[in-house]
């Protein structure tokens, strides 16, 4: 039984809390029912919830879905720290009063307070100025504010959701976030999987996002099963909004036409839309024929996409798709995630890690140490 299904009283009406989750956030993986499961708990109390996850990644999403899981009754108010100017940032939190500077020529409550009685979402809190923050700590540990210019202390029930694209660690190490916030606001994190991560939700996630866009039947383009092979083949650095992009381009470029891996590649990822000529039924046909495009879509292709392990020839159409590649750092990357799993798989046991990645004992420890991975 899993921690949604825990959360469910026959009884109640808990069972709202597993099926608003399944109608506002699709996917079946692993990642993603391991995220749902994190959001049921966190909405079900009142502790801070941080929200971490690449950009696009739908974070905003998850903080809609723990408000709406819960009991608040009031609203939920959302703020982005990185799109305020830090100067009107503090008002737009706080409120001021009448007349605390050149302008405030009447009270205003911030979003602190419209937000009492329900829930307060901060959005990129890692863009926060270092000013701000010490505000924000007093807040959250006193559950009160004081508006710009005042001097009373003004109460406040709310849930406070934060989310952030950034390495907030780092940013701590770096002295641009207070380590005092961080620990204070890290108190439920939830990591939002990368579209990358969940392959295997994207067939479901490019339905929805179709159904969303309410599309009249005889304009809705038709994606192959091929094409859904292509859209889990791409890595995705734009994540769900970059999938959501793809999928109006289709009904833009192709409304009422049946779309296949080579569109998929040649046309929407790409962005190149087709001729007119192109556009002719038989042209249509011969295109999955044409040379090089076979061999691009169906080289390594897997009957079964959830069995696909990435293979050095993966790499080979990199630059199709991309201007350029941080190899340092993506090598880096490959290189802990495989470290990670070895340990975890090997009950942390090093030695045995090591074999698994036919590497020498005190070559992965040197390795562990440079990336910072314990054996816990």
């Amino acid at each position: 039984m899993n921690v949604v299904d825990k959360l469910i009283d026959p009884t109640s009406n808990r069972k709202s809390v597993l099926d608003t989750l399944n109608e506002m956030i699709d996917g079946e993986s692993s990642e993603t029912k391991s995220m749902k499961n994190l959001i049921a708990m966190v909405s079900q109390t009142d502790s801070t919830a941080l929200i971490l996850g690449e950009t696009g990644t739908g974070k905003d999403i998850v903080a809609q879905a723990i408000h709406k899981c819960s009991n608040k009754k009031g609203a939920l108010v959302t703020v982005n720290c990185a799109a305020i100017p830090s100067e009107l940032l503090e008002s737009e939190l706080f409120g001021h009063e009448k007349g605390s500077f050149t302008g405030a020529d009447k009270l205003r409550r911030g979003r602190f307070e419209q937000s009492s009685g329900g829930s307060l979402f901060l959005d990129e809190i890692g863009d926060m100025p270092l000013p701000l923050q010490a505000k924000l700590l007093r807040a959250i540990e006193s559950r009160t504010i004081q508006r710009v210019g005042g001097a009373e202390d003004i109460k406040i029930d709310l849930r406070l959701i934060c989310a952030t694209h950034r390495d907030l660690e780092k940013k701590v190490e770096s002295g641009e976030f207070r380590a005092d916030l961080y620990f204070r606001i890290n108190v439920l994190p939830i990591n939002v999987p990368s579209l990358a991560e969940r392959r295997t939700d994207i067939a479901s996630l490019q339905a929805t996002l179709l159904k969303n866009l309410n599309l009249d039947k005889s304009i809705e383009p038709i994606f192959t099963p091929d094409a859904i092979t292509a859209l889990s083949k791409h890595n995705w650095p734009g994540n769900v909004r970059e999938l959501k992009n793809v999928i109006e381009r289709a009904c833009i470029i192709f409304p009422g036409k049946e779309i296949t891996s080579s569109n998929i590649y040649e046309n929407l990822l790409r962005l190149k839309v087709p001729t007119i000529a192109e556009e002719q039924d038989a042209i249509w046909d011969m295109t999955a024929d044409l040379s090089g495009i076979n061999d691009l879509i169906d080289n390594d292709i897997p009957e079964n996409p959830e069995d696909y392990l990435p293979h050095p020839k993966n790499y080979k159409n990199w630059f199709t798709f991309y201007d350029e590649i941080d190899l340092r750092r993506h090598l880096q990357d490959v290189e802990i995630v495989l470290i990670e799993e070895a340990l975890e798989k090997t009950n942390y046991k090093v030695a045995l890690a090591a074999d698994k990645l036919k590497l020498r004992r005190t070559t992965l420890i040197e390795k562990m140490k440079k990336y910072s991975l314990s054996a816990n």
